[in-house]
């Protein structure tokens, strides 16, 4: 028998190792096999189909806005959308997916490079928040809503020729108009959600929003948006390995938003809106005596509230613009016109937003001021053509004389020096010092409790504060001004702007006489904003209540049922004694029968519905004057402003005198309750019924409401 050699040997057990080591290295593939397809593999089988089934977002329609009666405001429609599947669009050649975003560009008729731009996902080099993309990479891309009907429908029959574009029928928002009304500054408008939106939301768990989401961007829109928005819901596709929908897995329906209701009242709102637009156009084509030319009238506001509540029956601005230039997105052009002071900034609220001497309309509430502190209801001074303040004469409009009145007569003709000698007192009153900023000012006190100098709270983003220009407020614009007027001044000239730039730079800080007096009548720096100034109104028609205006009535689910109730909301109570409440609200019924506005008024049914009214024409430095209005009765209050327009009851005098026959429904010299726009005399307190066709239903009013 043949020896084995030791290098066989040492072969052979080479071999029996390998041949362990493949043994074993199957065994332990067999066992991992069985166990992935066995033990786990129902497990293992789910996570591979959830591989392949993306979600899609559904997005619910949006809540409705509707008015007092019911009459939708803000609604929705459908409309054609075009969008792009991106991932579809980046599998086609380069070169042919430039042909195919070319022509979709040209057939929709937007610039390639706008089309390009909404490709982009938000957070990618050159995004622009607003144009880009937040949504799932799941679903099209909106490049285009409300697109034609008939180009929507040639894409999707030469579909050959726009490969990975799709059109479909979608909801944007509509405005029905009832009675003609625009009220975009209320309604407010939509636009994208923004990445930071989006982060904040999904930070908070709020799942009422998504990449894809609208939101409000102003108005009730805006304030009301969590109730409006609705509930998105969600369609489950599946998708092959390149990332094509290849069908539908399964769906959760959206929940549609709530409904809003509003205490505007459409047909007011539209009687507001012709009566502030014709108005502007009426001045427009009036000689200003002063200047010799036409007034410019460049802008507007007017409001109609409860005076017993604080709701807003109708509020108008001018200039204003379509809230429909908002559905679908809007262009750059659009928005460039829209933020334009050459087209009048139509995208401000001068109700609410709008700052503006307020003239004589400021002379009730001093008045009050003064009775509070020191003077009577027998208090007697000297109505004279002009009053002077050390070396300059303040003088009367068109330099009438009454001789000597009591606070009563000074507001039924507007005197201009009895309130001058008033604050002219209070500033003696004070010690006389002008750089002292801690000095008492019992009218300016007045003035800030009835509200002004403070945004009143109403439930529409965006209002201004207004600005009471004491001698606190004095002293700090001095300080934040000085050295932009102390450089001027140092400039050689001798022009009005040089010489007040070198005072301003001396002693601009120094709250002289002249200040005091001009506080007295609503004149120097003091600005109002036009719902203040109907507040403070509301508050000597209901005895002293200062509210938080408010737009928003209720919110009611989409099957009619009540979710949040929106009550008024007291800011404040002005501690005014109600004899001399009393007094001056007889002072402004004289106003409207005998005095500034009763020229306006003649034939009125006074004796059935008792009108209080101011007048005012403010004077602000380098332009013509703005006419004011402010009235007000048992029910409403109804206050009107035209920059620029001219006189108070000349300009506003017959806009404010249609509104009141509107509401109360007068014809000729009778009082017609069935013809008033609010049937019956006040507004309804119910709401709406919402059945369940879908039909709205005005509110069931209260006989005793009516009568």
């Amino acid at each position: 028998m043949r020896q084995e050699t030791p290098g066989a040997r040492r072969s052979r057990l080479r071999l029996v190792v390998v041949q362990a080591l493949v043994l074993t290295l199957f065994a332990t593939l067999f066992a991992r096999l069985w166990f992935l397809q066995v033990l786990d593999g129902e497990a293992y089988q789910a996570q591979a189909a959830s591989q392949s089934v993306r979600e899609i977002v559904v997005q619910p329609p949006r809540g409705l806005v509707v008015d007092a009666q019911g009459r939708p405001l803000v609604a929705n429609r459908t409309a054609w959308v075009v969008g792009v599947d991106r991932t579809l669009v980046g599998r086609i050649d380069s070169t042919d997916r430039e042909v195919v975003l070319d022509r979709l560009a040209g057939t929709l008729g937007i610039e390639r490079a706008a089309l390009d731009a909404r490709l982009l996902d938000c957070g990618d080099a050159g995004s622009v928040e607003g144009s880009c993309w937040n949504g799932s990479p799941y679903q099209p891309v909106p490049v285009a809503v409300d697109v034609d009907r008939a180009v929507a429908l040639r894409i999707l029959e030469q579909a050959e020729d726009f490969p990975a574009v799709v059109a479909e029928e979608q909801t944007v928002r509509d405005y029905p108009q009832p009675y003609g009304v625009n009220a975009a500054h209320l309604l407010g408008y939509l636009s994208p959600i923004t990445e930071s939106e989006l982060d904040a939301a999904e930070a908070s768990d709020d799942r009422s929003v998504n990449g894809a989401s609208n939101v409000g961007r102003a108005g009730v829109e805006q304030e009301y948006d969590e109730w409006l928005r609705g509930m998105p819901g969600y369609r489950r596709v599946a998708v092959d390995s390149m990332g094509r929908v290849v069908g539908d897995d399964s769906s959760v329906e959206a929940t549609p938003g709530d409904t809003l209701v509003t205490s505007i009242d459409a047909q007011v709102q539209s009687v507001v809106e012709q009566q502030l637009a014709s108005t502007i156009a009426t001045a427009r084509a009036t000689r200003d005596e002063v200047t010799g030319r036409d007034y410019v009238a460049d802008s507007g506001a007017a409001i109609v509230m409860e005076a017993d509540t604080g709701r807003i029956v109708a509020m108008a601005s001018q200039p204003t613009y379509d809230p429909e230039v908002w559905s679908g997105g809007i262009s750059s052009d659009e928005l460039a016109y829209l933020y334009s002071e050459e087209a009048g900034t139509p995208l401000l609220s001068r109700a609410m937003q709008g700052q503006f001497a307020p003239g004589s309309t400021w002379k009730p509430f001093m008045t009050a001021g003064a009775l509070e502190n020191g003077y009577s209801t027998d208090t007697r001074l000297d109505c004279s053509s002009s009053y002077r303040v050390g070396n300059r004469e303040f003088r009367n409009y068109e330099s009438g004389a009454y001789g000597s009145i009591g606070f009563d007569k000074a507001l039924e003709v507007s005197c201009n020096t009895f309130f001058y000698r008033i604050g002219h007192a209070f500033w003696q009153q004070a010690g006389g010092d002008p750089a002292d900023i801690d000095a008492a000012d019992p009218l300016v006190e007045e003035a800030k409790d009835f509200g002004f100098g403070t945004a009143t709270g109403i439930d529409v983003p965006g209002e201004t504060s207004g600005r009471i220009a004491d001698r606190a407020w004095k002293q700090e614009y001095y300080e934040s001004q000085r050295d932009y007027y102390c450089t001027v001044g140092e400039e050689e000239g001798d022009d009005f702007q040089h010489r007040f730039a070198r005072e301003f730079c001396a002693e601009g800080n120094l709250y002289r006489a002249g200040d005091a007096v001009n506080f007295s009548i609503g004149q120097g720096d003091t600005l109002v904003t036009p719902l203040q100034l109907t507040r403070a109104y509301a508050a000597l028609a209901n005895g002293g209540t200062l509210y938080e205006p408010r737009v928003a009535k209720a919110v009611v689910s989409p099957e009619g049922d009540l979710v949040r109730d929106i009550p008024p909301v007291v800011a404040g109570q002005v501690d005014v004694p109600a004899d001399y409440i009393s007094y001056i609200d007889a002072a402004l019924s004289n106003v409207t029968a005998q005095g500034t506005m009763a020229w306006r008024m003649g034939g009125f049914p006074l004796d059935q519905v008792d009108i209080r009214s101011k007048t005012g024409s403010a004077e602000v430095y380098g332009k013509q004057s703005t006419s004011w209005v402010a009235s007000y009765s048992d029910d409403y209050v109804v206050v009107m402003m035209v920059s620029q327009g001219g006189t108070g009851s000349g300009t506003s005098g017959p806009a404010i005198r249609a509104i009141w026959e509107s509401l109360y429904g007068v014809q000729g010299e009778e009082v017609v309750p069935d013809a008033a726009a609010i049937p019956g005399t006040v507004p309804p307190t119910g709401l709406p019924t919402f059945t369940e066709d879908g039909s709205i239903l005005p509110p069931v009013r209260d006989p005793q409401e009516a009568s």
